[in-house]
């Protein structure tokens, strides 16, 4: 395998891995929202093994195993890493305590929860802080001044945002510009080979804002990687995921069958060559992979080695067709 490549975050300086770890399968299955995610020991093999293969780049978010993600990614970071080698990135939004403050992109939500993201990730400073759905509830002047003032006071270096219409994405852009506060560089897209709708709008704002994109769910939680009627733990249990990848299916077939079609060729498996198709997309920062056990993150790496030829990208792209928008 070879040394892992690093890459500008974004719009910033900071250098992160061409991969990025996504933190939501690491948490306690008793907590939160998914009852398939790895408990501390388990997940701390992963983050290890993470780290001694070049991964300098973290992502979780607040409400991932109601906070257990955060503590967990934190803990073992503290133990195995110096924190001027990794990027931490986190996210805000969702609900964390009962009441109506207690979620959205209100300043007191925000700053409640900045500080309590501090506390279970055990660092003075959170790398990049991410909004995470778009909140219609707060004036967005509010939002995008809050964030400004956590860059200023030191808590926070970047700002990012994640699932939104570009609509909105854009709207934000320019008030930060024109008030001159911390500007988001980096969007997190929903962006795979069989969910493609970012390509419309959003990419298209992306190059022209000079903003990074930092693709999840890049394996269609695991339908690239394997059969479509192939049965996990994970899908058992995600009802999140079928609820995004219930459209479309016998035009996703295809794409799952053009997948293992060049991955036979390639003598690689289906999910390097999904990543792959990922990777060559310009607009790409660093697309974020989230794995369950040391083996899996192994051959995701994998895909940092593989390169696609013209007429391998178009049979793995032309069998799409317009999906509804899901995930925002």
């Amino acid at each position: 395998m070879s040394p892992m490549q690093y890459v500008k975050l974004g719009a910033s300086g900071a250098a992160v891995s061409a991969l990025g770890l996504g933190c939501l399968s690491f948490g306690d299955p008793d907590r939160g929202s998914h009852s398939w995610t790895l408990r501390e020991d388990a997940a701390s093999a992963v983050i290890r093994a993470a780290l001694e293969a070049g991964i300098n780049f973290f992502d979780t978010a607040n409400v991932y195993s109601a906070g257990d993600s955060e503590r967990i990614l934190g803990t073992v970071l503290n133990r195995h890493a110096r924190r001027e080698e990794v990027v931490v990135a986190t996210k805000v939004h969702g609900q964390m305590a009962p009441g109506p403050n207690g979620w959205g992109l209100s300043r007191k939500h925000i700053r409640w929860q900045v500080e309590q993201s501090l506390k279970r990730l055990g660092t003075d400073y959170i790398d990049l802080y991410q909004v995470h759905r778009w909140d219609d509830t707060t004036p967005l002047e509010e939002t995008l001044e809050a964030l400004d003032s956590l860059v200023r006071d030191g808590l926070v270096l970047y700002l990012g945002a994640s699932s939104m219409h570009a609509w909105q994405f854009g709207k934000a852009l320019c008030l930060q510009r024109q008030y001159g506060w911390a500007p988001f560089v980096t969007m997190q897209d929903h962006y795979n080979l069989i969910y493609r709708e970012e390509e419309r709008e959003m990419f298209p704002l992306l190059a022209d804002a000079g903003v990074g994109a930092l693709p999840y769910c890049t394996l269609a939680c695991g339908r690239l990687a394997r059969d479509p009627d192939a049965e996990t733990p994970r899908r058992r249990r995600d009802e999140r995921a079928e609820m995004l990848y219930r459209q479309a299916g016998a035009a996703d077939r295809r794409i799952c069958a053009a997948v293992a079609e060049v991955a036979a060729e390639l003598g690689a498996s289906r999910a390097q060559v999904a990543l792959a198709w990922v990777l060559a997309n310009p607009l790409v920062t660093a697309p974020l992979i989230g794995v369950t056990s040391v083996a899996q993150l192994t051959e995701d790496l994998g895909a940092l080695d593989l390169v696609l030829d013209d007429d391998q990208l178009r049979r793995l792209g032309e069998g799409y067709v317009p999906h509804a928008v899901v995930g925002l």
